[in-house]
């Protein structure tokens, strides 16, 4: 892990949030490859599961919503994880995550059966276990508490803690607009923003992040096939689109007692980190739970009536989510390698071509010889006219540029030599074989 942190700021993937002023824990910012590299995976998503079918539509909601919200969905009530403070240095943890063998739902004896130790100060004097609601709220409106402490209480709203209450809160808008035939799914991608009691572990436990969620909305008595296409869709869209490799992802069925309280059927993606196993997305069952909390709380009716039976009824739903960037660094994890080039160590990132920040580096073998320079130009106008993400490189020798593009994941550097100028052929040399090879410029 610490050779994927270390390359991902030396290349501009991923910095540390604020990190001119220290650092902000939590947050992190993505540098031009990174973001480049966030939105191809996000952009695969969109186009597998909403661009290329005809029953998912997608939804761009706002992050503030009104405050029922989550009242209506649980959020206020349950949306917690368990805190423990140690007595002698006052940090806090989340309890689960410091202690093995133990669930979200650990009871203060069953922590302090395990005898963990303070990983700050290592000792062991814990008080008692607390839930920390994870939302963070904020006041909407030009009230100040000091202005009318009770108004500024109604003002009060909350930062989203997940993109998919943006999604049941649509349901009805898409029904009454688009007409879909049931089976259908309504997507979105976004920040949430989730209050971490101890964010770590890179980008895998931040307090701000990326989601992509779909709410597939079914008949009830159908949901069981439908979840078993979303499973296998899930992972071929994990397997063939983002390249990870099966033998790194374990499928965990949820006990009851660790699954969310809206769900009676959650699986979850379970990811080798080079950390260790943890969650890397779910697939859930979360049958009429959020509609009929929506219908309780608004008034309004939340049914569907179908089209060709005239059926009415409240849709359940299968929800796939996965964190965005949970996703960056599975797919870098795969990718990082190392190996010897002639007894050097080089390491390079094997990114699927689809994913690369760059399909192809162009360089003139000598910066300093015009001719190559202006063939060379000729070259990356016309592969990135066609390709778009091509890049130029002709600081210092040939191998020091090779190098470099291996760190990034570019798969083809193409050179332009002296051969080029009299020939019309390039050296293509192929990031993970190194091997070169001559094309003619016109099948490039």
């Amino acid at each position: 892990m610490e050779e994927i942190i270390s390359l991902c700021k030396r290349r501009g993937f991923i910095f540390p949030g604020s990190d001119i002023y220290g650092g902000f824990a939590g947050t992190w910012d993505f540098g031009p490859l990174g973001v480049t590299l966030k939105k191809k995976i996000m952009d695969e998503w969109w186009n597998y599961f909403v661009e290329n079918r005809d029953d998912i539509y997608g939804v761009d909601a706002a992050i503030l919503m009104n405050p029922r919200t989550w009242v209506a969905s649980g959020h206020t009530a349950t949306f917690a994880d368990p805190l423990v403070e140690c007595k002698e240095c006052k940090s806090r943890f989340r309890a689960d995550k410091i202690a093995d063998g133990i669930s979200e739902s650990v009871t203060t004896e069953e922590f302090l059966a395990t005898h963990t130790k303070c990983p700050v100060c290592g000792k062991e004097n814990w008080g008692p276990i607390r839930k920390f609601n994870m939302m963070f709220t904020t006041h909407v409106g030009a009230v100040l508490p000091d202005d009318d402490a009770e108004l500024a209480e109604k003002n009060i709203a909350y930062l989203r803690p997940e993109t998919a209450q943006g999604i049941f809160t649509n349901y009805k808008n898409i029904v009454d607009t688009i007409y879909p035939n049931i089976p259908f799914g309504i997507a979105q991608q976004g920040k949430a923003f989730r209050n971490e009691i101890s964010p770590r572990d890179f980008i895998l436990r931040d307090r701000e992040c990326s989601q992509m969620e779909i709410e597939y909305f079914v008949h009830p008595d159908t949901w069981e096939s439908e979840f078993e296409k979303i499973y296998k869709e899930c992972d071929d869209f994990l397997e063939i689109r983002m390249g990870l490799k099966p033998n790194d992802i374990n499928h965990l069925e949820v006990a009851p007692e660790d699954r969310a309280h809206y769900s009676k059927r959650t699986v979850d993606f379970m990811f080798k980190y080079p950390n260790g196993e943890e969650e890397l997305m779910g697939l859930a069952y979360r049958t009429d739970f959020d509609l009929q909390n929506i219908a309780r709380e608004s008034g309004k009716s939340m049914e569907y009536r179908d089209k060709i039976t005239n059926e009415v009824f409240v849709p359940h739903v299968i929800e796939p989510s996965i964190g965005v960037e949970r996703l960056v660094l599975a797919v870098l994890s795969t990718a990082y390698t190392e190996d010897e080039i002639n007894g050097e160590k080089r390491v390079v990132l094997k990114l699927p071509e689809n994913l690369a920040p760059f399909r192809f580096c162009v360089s003139p073998l000598l910066k300093n010889k015009p001719e190559l320079v202006a063939k060379a130009k000729e070259v990356y106008d016309l592969l990135r006219k066609k390709y778009t993400n091509v890049t130029w490189d002709d600081s210092g020798n040939i191998g020091k540029r090779y190098r470099k593009q291996d760190e990034i994941g570019t798969p083809k550097c193409v050179v332009i030599d002296f051969d080029t100028l009299e020939d019309g052929t390039v050296t293509v040399r192929d990031r993970d074989t190194t091997t070169q090879t001559r094309v003619k410029i016109s099948d490039l």
